[in-house]
């Protein structure tokens, strides 16, 4: 992580937006009002972690909802794919984790590609068979570009 600074900050939601293009994380929305949606998830999200290279380009984003007491729910997690392995995805997780109460307080909950199941069983995550959803809103899968 030599030159990467991770600070607790909002971005725009066209940095956001220009950050999906460089991750896996660009398939992950729905394409119905993309660009308004997005407006109001980095203006509102409890947790936003902005990891930045020295020339000031994001390089990794933490986004998460938490209540500060017992739990954190990750909704987006992503390393630009020219800077993946190089811890910035474990810094940014232990420090959403410090941020939401710690470790012996906060349950930590997410989605997670299956891509990406191994990077998480590695911090020690588990699969959950115990998680609810409700989902009937429109959805076409698309990819940011």
């Amino acid at each position: 992580m030599d030159g990467i600074r991770i600070t607790e900050e909002r971005v725009t939601p066209e940095e956001y937006i220009e950050f999906l293009k460089r991750t896996d994380l660009g398939s992950q929305y729905p394409k119905e009002r993309f660009e308004e949606r997005i407006h109001k998830l980095v203006k509102t999200v409890s947790i936003s972690l902005i990891a930045r290279n020295q020339d000031g380009m994001i390089v990794g984003i933490l986004f998460g909802l938490t209540d500060f007491c017992y739990w954190l729910y990750i909704t987006d997690l992503g390393v630009d794919r020219n800077y993946e392995r190089q811890g910035i995805g474990r810094a940014l997780m232990k420090m959403a984790h410090d941020i939401a109460g710690g470790e012996k307080d906060i349950a930590v909950y997410l989605i997670a590609n299956d891509e990406a199941v191994p990077f998480y069983e590695k911090l020690g995550m588990k699969r959950a068979d115990d998680v609810m959803k409700y989902n009937h809103i429109e959805w076409t899968e698309w990819t940011v570009e």
